[in-house]
């Protein structure tokens, strides 16, 4: 086997967005050889985050009845009111007690917020323009042309798609669906993720360490990483840079998950013994990226059917590949019909940022705001791949060309948002 010294592959390697829909390209094209995505019915308090199987629909309209948008009087008219008018109140209706006769003109009820409004009443008045004295109601000021009443499918109509298949659950999704009825949906099975962990010199943290052997932290950020983007390892591994050790280890994750992400050993050291694996076991689709932090970087598979990501050794540049390639792959292979990206925003430099023309780079940053509403990023501190420390606190990363030299304050850059939706 050739040591991992070779370099068959451009000498830049390829620009982030062109390998990340190499990635996607390939994992579409190879959906017949790769395990079936199956999935699993499963409560709905318990689908937030998890992508739809198949379509579901209303079974009924909803709310399913006319209802009060505010607490006032339902009349019995179809007519807009004038002021001066006045109507006999003949009852009441309550969410959980509506009134069940017929209205006829000239009747009104008092009517909560929500309730159901009785045949032949279609409209109500906010109980702020009426006076009421002796059970007679009369409208003292002109009315809006607002009649305040909820249609009865306002939310939706029976049959209307409610959740279509491959999109991801948002707690709004889950929440109109359970307004809707719904108690149980069908989702896609996760894909089972392997971390591969190398590296002779990284000791597990609690334990003593010598002279040049550092704590393993890839684990760590890397399986918390994928944990709050909704994918939890179900094995990791911290294996040495032996090739034989890494062998084995890559053949049984291939044989348990559906993919496998190792960190390290994917640079073109004499230990670097991922990228020649993954060559001998099944086929590397790139290696490399023109990026900074990240451009040892390899995809490729295990046999024809375990996709296996090569992130760099680096923890920032690891987690930084992760949620530019990784991320949207797991989301393709769960089944979802458009990966979510980090959505971008346009952000203004707060501090001034010293760099030489070479890689484009995605550069750690805290988010603020000028007293004039400007979005500011603020690049502090070393943006080292090696420094985990560049990644607290961190809000953005600022996409900076390649061809770009020392930035000064103010300069105007885009910046992907690393804060997730709440809804």
């Amino acid at each position: 086997m050739a040591t991992g010294s070779a370099e068959p592959y451009g000498r830049e390697g390829l620009p982030l967005e062109e390998a990340r829909q190499r990635i996607l390209d390939a994992l579409r094209a190879s959906r017949t050889r790769l395990t079936p995505v199956t999935s699993e019915v499963v409560p709905l308090q318990d689908a937030l985050g998890r992508v739809i199987a198949d379509a579901v629909l209303a079974p009924a309209d909803v709310p399913g009845f006319r209802a009060s948008i505010m607490d006032g009087y339902a009349l019995g008219q179809d007519c807009q009111p004038n002021a001066g008018d006045s109507w006999t109140v003949v009852g009441r209706s309550a969410p959980a007690d509506p009134y069940q006769q017929t209205l006829h003109p000239g009747e009104a009820i008092r009517i909560l917020t929500g309730a159901p409004l009785p045949q032949g009443a279609a409209w109500v008045l906010p109980q702020e323009l009426v006076a009421n004295q002796n059970s007679t109601i009369r409208l003292i000021r002109e009315a809006s042309s607002n009649p305040w009443i909820r249609p009865a499918d306002e939310e939706c109509s029976q049959g209307s798609l409610l959740l279509a298949p491959g999109e991801r659950l948002g707690v709004a999704d889950i929440g109109r669906a359970s307004s809707c009825g719904i108690s149980h949906v069908n989702v896609h099975r996760r894909p089972q993720i392997g971390v591969l962990v190398t590296g002779d010199e990284l000791v597990p943290p609690g334990e003593e360490r010598s002279n040049g052997a550092i704590w393993e932290s890839n684990s760590t950020l890397i399986r918390g990483m994928l944990e709050r983007l909704g994918y939890p390892a179900v094995e990791c591994r911290l294996v040495a840079d032996e090739c034989h050790l890494l062998k084995q280890a890559i053949l049984d994750l291939a044989a348990s998950c559906d993919v496998i992400v190792s960190t390290g050993g994917v640079s073109a050291g004499d230990s670097d013994w991922i990228r020649p694996l993954m060559q001998e076991l099944g086929q590397v689709e790139f290696w490399k990226l023109f990026l900074k932090p990240g451009r040892p970087f390899a995809f490729g598979w295990v046999g024809d059917a375990v996709p296996l990501f090569g992130l760099p050794g680096n923890p920032v540049a690891a987690t930084i590949t992760a949620l530019q390639l990784l991320w949207p792959a797991l989301q393709i292979l769960e089944g979802q019909q458009n990966p979510e990206l980090l959505p971008r925003v346009h952000v203004h430099l707060a501090t001034p940022y010293r760099r030489k023309p070479g890689r484009p780079e995605l550069a750690r940053a805290s988010l603020d705001c000028s007293p004039d509403g400007q979005l500011l990023a603020r690049i502090d501190g070393s943006q080292a791949s090696s420094r985990i420390g560049s990644l607290q606190n961190a809000d953005l990363l600022v996409e900076i060309p390649a061809d770009s030299g020392p930035l000064e304050t103010g300069q105007r850059l885009w910046a992907q948002l690393l804060r997730r939706r709440i809804l």
